[in-house]
């Protein structure tokens, strides 16, 4: 597992050793030689190939998280090249194995699709426009070594993931417990997004399910406006949620980043996931929110 030190990463882990499976993370550093661990550096084009002959199942997460800070050329490149480089590198080495793994979930995000006002999207839409599309579309093509070494790939489009212990909802909660939240914009972009307890069992039902393959739509089957989104999250805390931040604020305070990640409208449906058979803990947003702030 790439990414493992992360929050999906760990609450993998510990889903996954509870059905008594070894989980193995890819690292930068290793601690002298782990017999738990396998050394790789991705940027550098640098990966143990050996300790990963035999390996049944490959979970990919890496990648530069893109709201650690403002967009600028250089954290845009670092964003892009982090995806890029470690998948093909993973990919290509995980093609030349004797004993290649089965299948290989690789993350991808909901940013594919770009923003798309209020179409439903399923796996079967094309991308759209901008940086976040443009760079969700190389990384999955940077497994196509995989693909042609008869290695399963699903690319797993994550939505927003919702978890008090990082990402979006967690940099809500603050504002909106102090009675200063509200919508961002006009509120009319709809959100999708996921708890991160399905977003595991979504891997893991990707990684048991053989007929699951290609882009996966990892979301709930609830995608809200953010004007809807804030309105549940505002009742959950029994705060107001009456102060929106205009579209412009946004902009001021994130840039580029703002119109990618607050304002651009991405309606999706889990549309493999229902048809697979995948039951969702959190089928809606107030299900998730009753579970994360009990």
């Amino acid at each position: 597992m790439t990414g493992a030190s992360g929050m999906v990463g760990t609450a993998l882990t510990k889903v996954l050793q509870g059905r008594q499976l070894a989980v193995v993370p890819l690292v930068r550093q290793t601690r002298g030689g782990s017999a738990t661990e396998i050394a790789w550096d991705p940027m550098a084009g640098k990966i143990d190939s050996s300790r990963l002959e035999g390996v049944d199942a490959v979970v990919h997460l890496a990648g530069e998280n893109i709201a650690s800070g403002r967009w600028n050329a250089a954290r845009k490149q670092r964003i892009r090249d982090s995806r890029v480089f470690g998948t093909q590198l993973l990919c290509e080495t995980l093609a030349k194995l004797k004993a290649k793994p089965r299948v290989l979930v690789s993350a991808s995000a909901t940013g594919f699709y770009g923003d798309r006002r209020d179409a439903i999207l399923g796996e079967e839409a094309g991308p759209g426009q901008g940086f976040l599309s443009d760079v969700c579309c190389e990384w999955e093509q940077a497994t196509v070594a995989a693909e042609k070494a008869g290695i399963r790939v699903v690319h797993l489009r994550i939505g927003v993931v919702l978890s008090t212990k990082g990402g979006a909802l967690k940099k809500m909660l603050t504002p909106f417990r102090l009675g200063v939240g509200g919508r961002i914009g006009s509120g009319g972009q709809y959100w999708s997004w996921i708890s991160l307890d399905d977003l595991v069992g979504a891997i893991v039902h990707c990684l048991d399910h053989d007929d699951l393959s290609g882009p996966v739509n990892a979301v709930s089957p609830e995608p809200l406006t953010n004007r809807e989104f804030t309105a549940v999250l505002a009742k959950a805390l029994h705060r107001p949620g009456c102060m929106p931040m205009p579209a412009f604020a946004a902009r001021l305070v994130l840039g580029e980043m703002a119109d990618a990640l607050l304002l651009a409208s991405t309606r999706v449906a889990p549309l493999k996931l229902r048809e697979s058979g995948y039951q969702f803990h959190h089928a809606t947003l107030a299900q998730a929110l009753a579970e994360l702030l009990k």
